[in-house]
């Protein structure tokens, strides 16, 4: 009987850790770049499954099953990177692409420290040296590499294919370094919008293309997310009465039917 009160609770574990997920997808409702994440788990008989099949310990040998849980366990997070919707912004400094692809920055930490890092957000702005970069002032790279220096003096444009020009005979000044990945599985999110590659990402052509004066916002649906708090919210309420009911019935068994 006690193993229903582990069902129980591994499955408010897991429905607490799809609420955090959840919630942490509704605080970036308004981040411009953010891409959802979502939760996965599995149930007992898969996990045995995979169990039955490994053959790490080798043949003819004597294989441990474990523990026998026959509650839910947490899977893994991911995250879906289908493109979130484009609104208008008429800033000239607001970029936004279209297909596949992400910007590449110089991200700069507390201790000095650099490193590339890549993001959809595209609501870059220009510092007081004429440097095109982020909100949080990490620099803008171009293809070779480098930051992306401008003239404050000069109005530019900026083409479909990431071509920097300013000038009335739009003289090119740089081009947006847009990369891409082969498996986005090797990928890791880096604070809120931002992507660092693992080991074992290999880079492609980007397909995307860049658009002037708009920015892409959330791919999160409000609404979506709302409905499947209250679902988990529900889940949660139904494991939470099983424990319950368990514990009515080891109190009748300990303080009743035990006195017999």
């Amino acid at each position: 009987m006690l193993k229903g009160l582990y069902t129980a609770y591994t499955g408010m574990v897991n429905e607490q850790h799809r609420m955090d997920v959840l919630t942490n997808n509704l605080a970036n409702a308004n981040t411009n770049g953010y891409k959802k994440e979502g939760a996965t788990s599995q149930a007992f008989d898969d996990v045995l499954a995979y169990k039955i099949k490994d053959m790490s310990e080798g043949r003819g040998t004597a294989k441990r099953l474990g523990v026998n849980n026959l509650g839910v366990k947490v899977g893994e997070d991911y995250t879906d990177y289908s493109q979130g919707p484009v609104k208008g912004t008429e800033n000239p400094f607001d970029l936004a692409l279209s297909g596949e692809g992400f910007f590449t920055v110089q991200y700069t930490d507390k201790e000095g420290d650099t490193s590339i890092k890549y993001t959809r957000d595209g609501s870059f702005t220009m510092n007081s040296q004429g440097y095109l970069v982020t909100h949080d002032g990490d620099y803008v790279l171009n293809t070779s590499g480098a930051r992306i220096k401008l003239n404050p003096l000069l109005d530019f444009r900026v083409d479909t294919s990431g071509n920097i020009m300013q000038g009335e005979e739009n003289t090119p000044v740089a081009t947006l370094r847009i990369r891409d990945f082969e498996d986005y599985n090797y990928l890791e999110k880096f604070g809120e919008n931002y992507f660092q590659p693992v080991e074992g990402s290999r880079f492609k052509d980007a397909t995307a293309k860049v658009n002037q004066g708009y920015l892409e916002t959330s791919n999160i649906s409000v609404v979506t997310e709302m409905t499947n708090m209250i679902n988990v919210s529900r889940a949660y309420e139904t494991n939470q009465k099983v424990i319950q009911t368990y514990d009515s019935s080891l109190e009748i068994a300990v303080n009743q039917i035990g006195k017999l």
